[in-house]
C-alpha cells in the first residue's frame, strides 16, 4: 500500500497509510494526517465516483494549514481499494448500501481510535449523496457536513427514465458487471480538457490527469450497469419532499452554477427543505468545485471556514438557521464570498 505522487502533486505533510477492513472483508486504502500544533478537529474526505486519495492532496494540505487533522480513503471499487469485479478499471458496486460498510470501517478503525474531535465531513458528488443519506438515517459520524455538488439528481443524462429502465433491465438480464453502454476503461479525469465537465482550470485538470496516469487502474473508467442502477434507485429517496426535513445534522451544500453533471436546481430545492442548513451556489463553477480555478475555490473556502469551526462542543448547538444563499449571477456581477457573509446563528430546530 502506497501513494503515487507526481512532480506537481506531492504528498502533503506526514501521513499514515493504513489498510482498513470492512465487515464484508474488503480492504480499503486509507490515510490520515495530523497538523502542526493543537488540532482544531478532524475533517474526513468522502470522494466522488471514480476518484482517489491523491486527487485531494491539495485539499488535504489546505486543511492541514487550517489546523485540522485529515482522514481520506478510497471507496470500494475505486482508487487502490478492493474490487468486486475482475476488471479493475470498472467502477462497480453491487448496491449503494455497501458504501455504509466502508465509512463505518473508517470510523471504527481510524476516526474513533486515532483522530481528535470534533469530527467533520467534507464530501463530493457521490460521497455527498452517501453522506446525506447517512445523515437522514442518523448514523453519519460527523458534527457538521459540507458537501459540494451532491449527487441528488443528474443532468448529465438526457433521458433519465429511459436510462434508469435500461439499467434495471440489463441488470435483470445478468449484465450488471458490464460497463454502461458506451462506457470504457478511460478515466474521466484523463480525457481532453476541452469540453470537460469537471473544471474550468486547465492547470488543475492537467495535474489530475497526470495523477490518474500515476495511479493507473486506481483511476477507474465508466461505471457498471449495476452501479448506475443502484445510483438511480438511491437518488429516488431525495425526491421525497419529507426527506430533507428529517435531516438534523448541520449541513452546508455548495452547488455549482454551471454544473453539467448534477442538477443544481434539484439540489437547491432539496437544500431549501433542510432544517439545519442550506445551499450556496457558486456562479461559473463546474462539477468539481474543489478542483476549480482560484476565484471559485476562494469562495468555497470562505464558506467552509465560516461553517466548520474547530471550537468546543458548547459552541455548536445541534441545529442552525439556514445559511444565506448566494444566488447564481453573471460572472461580472458575482459577489465575493467572505466568512462574515455567511451567518450561522444558533437556533432551536422544531422536531418533525
Amino acid at each position: 500500500m502506497q501513494f503515487f505522487p507526481t512532480s506537481d502533486n506531492p504528498v502533503p505533510g506526514d501521513p499514515v497509510l493504513q489498510a482498513v477492513t470492512t465487515k464484508d472483508r474488503l480492504t480499503l486504502r486509507a490515510a490520515y494526517w495530523m497538523p502542526e500544533g493543537e488540532p482544531r478537529g478532524t475533517v474526513c474526505l468522502l470522494q466522488g465516483r471514480a476518484e482517489w486519495i491523491e486527487k485531494y492532496f491539495e485539499v488535504v494540505g489546505e486543511l492541514l494549514e487550517r489546523g485540522f487533522a485529515v482522514v481520506a480513503f478510497d471507496w470500494r471499487g475505486q482508487g487502490l481499494s478492493s474490487r468486486q469485479v475482475r476488471n479493475a478499471r470498472k467502477g462497480h458496486v453491487r448496491r449503494f448500501a455497501d458504501y455504509r460498510l466502508d465509512l463505518e470501517a473508517v470510523r471504527d478503525q481510524i476516526l474513533v481510535p486515532h483522530m481528535p474531535e470534533p469530527h467533520f465531513g467534507l464530501a463530493h458528488s457521490m460521497g455527498g449523496a452517501v453522506a446525506l443519506s447517512a445523515a437522514y438515517e442518523s448514523w453519519l459520524p460527523f458534527r457538521r457536513l459540507v458537501t459540494t455538488t451532491p449527487m441528488i439528481a443528474l443532468c448529465i443524462i438526457k433521458h433519465l427514465r429511459l436510462a434508469a429502465f435500461s439499467a434495471r433491465f440489463l441488470k435483470w438480464l445478468g449484465l450488471g458487471r458490464m460497463f454502461v453502454p458506451g462506457g470504457g476503461e478511460t478515466s474521466i479525469s484523463a480525457k481532453p480538457f476541452t469540453g470537460n465537465r469537471l473544471t474550468s482550470d486547465p492547470v488543475r485538470y492537467a495535474r489530475n490527469a497526470g495523477s490518474a496516469m500515476a495511479v493507473g487502474a486506481g483511476a477507474v473508467g465508466a461505471p457498471t450497469v449495476a452501479w448506475l442502477d443502484s445510483a438511480f434507485r438511491f437518488m429516488k429517496r431525495f425526491l421525497d419532499p419529507r426527506y430533507a426535513l428529517k435531516i438534523r445534522l448541520p449541513t452546508l451544500i455548495v452547488a455549482a452554477g454551471a454544473d453539467p453533471v448534477c442538477a443544481t436546481p434539484a439540489t437547491e430545492r432539496f437544500a431549501a427543505r433542510l432544517k439545519a442548513g442550506h445551499a450556496l451556489v457558486i456562479p461559473g463553477a463546474r462539477h468539481e468545485i474543489m478542483m476549480e480555478r482560484d476565484a471559485i475555490r476562494q469562495d468555497f473556502w470562505a464558506a467552509f471556514d465560516a461553517f466548520i469551526p474547530g471550537t468546543p462542543d458548547t459552541a455548536f448547538g445541534d441545529a442552525l438557521d439556514p445559511v444565506i444563499v448566494v444566488q447564481s449571477l453573471a460572472e461580472d456581477e458575482r459577489p465575493r464570498v467572505a466568512p462574515e457573509d455567511i451567518r450561522l446563528p444558533r437556533a432551536t430546530v422544531d422536531s418533525a
